[in-house]
């Protein structure tokens, strides 16, 4: 079934499972999910294979899996309104991306800036799994059909590369896949780090004050806040030229739900001392129940085992209808 026959569109995201969630995922990410549940027909993945295609300990690999999908979860996902799984558990994954490669030109891939990026002086050392890293996410995509992709604005170009594939999947070997669209939020969607905010906020950075991770400890949350980049002017205003401030404005219109105006408003006159420690407060409240559900929901390991089974079960047609089409297609059939 493809999306031209829907009513509802379905919607699949997904985040690696590399380090500890943190706040650009929540605010950029899982907090629209969240109020988007009854919205769309969500399917949210952890993609634990694609945190693969670096360097990892396969151990903190399974922890970190069972802790997103915890926090998927303790955020506000609910498993009767959306689907939540994990992508190793449904193995049509790697069998379409390989059939994706077969189809894929090596120039589209080399063109791909996070590649050039994540792989620069690494030689020989650089997996070919980098590589082929956005078939895989192309692969996550068309396996569900997918209407819309919300990402950030960095990860636009491996969306419209998803789309390339299935239009030329299409051409090739008659109408299979649904042709996604990126959905780019403009508001909260790309927070930096604090440490230095010309960089994407990320799970893999190094760096005890780059991030707040969602279950950081309140004292932890205010020491990164308050050690965070700023500037040598004084004036509390949303400047992008001024890349630490516009970082730390744009967490607490995100977490406050104040304009621009009001925030500045509230600011004038005041220092940056202020700003911080009024976030701190601000972060440190939103993400106090938050992880008080997700005690509560860690407490029974079966309980996340047994949402995972009913998942994989509920996304099953899905699956199997797209790779019966797409293997008669490609003459495996």
């Amino acid at each position: 079934m493809t999306g031209a026959t829907r009513t509802t569109k379905r919607v699949f995201s997904g985040i690696q499972p590399s380090g500890g969630l943190h706040l650009g995922n929540y605010i950029g990410a899982i907090r629209n999910w969240v109020e988007e549940q009854d919205r769309y027909e969500n399917i949210f993945c952890v993609v634990d294979q694609h945190a693969i295609t670096v360097d990892y300990d396969p151990a903190q690999l399974r922890s970190h899996t069972r802790q997103t999908v915890g926090l998927y979860l303790a955020c506000g996902l609910d498993p009767e309104r959306c689907t939540i799984f994990v992508q190793s558990h449904v193995p049509e994954h790697t069998e379409l991306a390989w059939l994706l490669n077969c189809v894929t030109p090596m120039g589209w891939l080399e063109r791909m800036t996070q590649f050039k990026e994540k792989s620069a002086g690494g030689g020989e050392r650089v997996s070919t799994g980098l590589f082929t890293y956005p078939v895989l996410m192309a692969a996550d995509i068309l396996l569900y059909q997918a209407d819309g992709v919300p990402v950030g604005e960095d990860q636009k170009q491996h969306v419209e590369l998803a789309r390339d594939i299935a239009a030329r999947f299409n051409r090739l070997f008659g109408d299979t896949f649904t042709v996604p669209e990126p959905w780019i939020r403009p508001v909260g969607a790309r927070v930096m780090g604090f440490d230095d905010p010309s960089r994407k906020m990320s799970k893999s950075a190094d760096g005890q004050y780059h991030s707040v991770a969602l279950l950081d400890e309140p004292d932890q949350i205010r020491r990164t806040i308050m050690r965070a980049v700023t500037d040598s002017e004084r004036d509390i205003v949303f400047n992008p030229e001024r890349p630490g401030l516009f970082n730390l404005l744009t967490v607490f219109q995100a977490l406050s739900g104040q304009s621009k105006q009001e925030i500045e408003t509230h600011f004038a006159g005041q220092g940056y001392g202020h700003l911080k420690r009024e976030l701190a407060d601000l972060v440190i409240a939103a993400l106090e129940p938050i992880q008080a559900r997700y005690r509560d929901i860690t407490a029974d390991p079966a309980r996340i085992d047994q949402l995972l089974a009913r998942s994989v079960a509920r996304l099953r047609p899905i699956v199997d209808d797209t790779m019966a089409r797409v293997r008669v297609a490609m003459g495996h059939r």
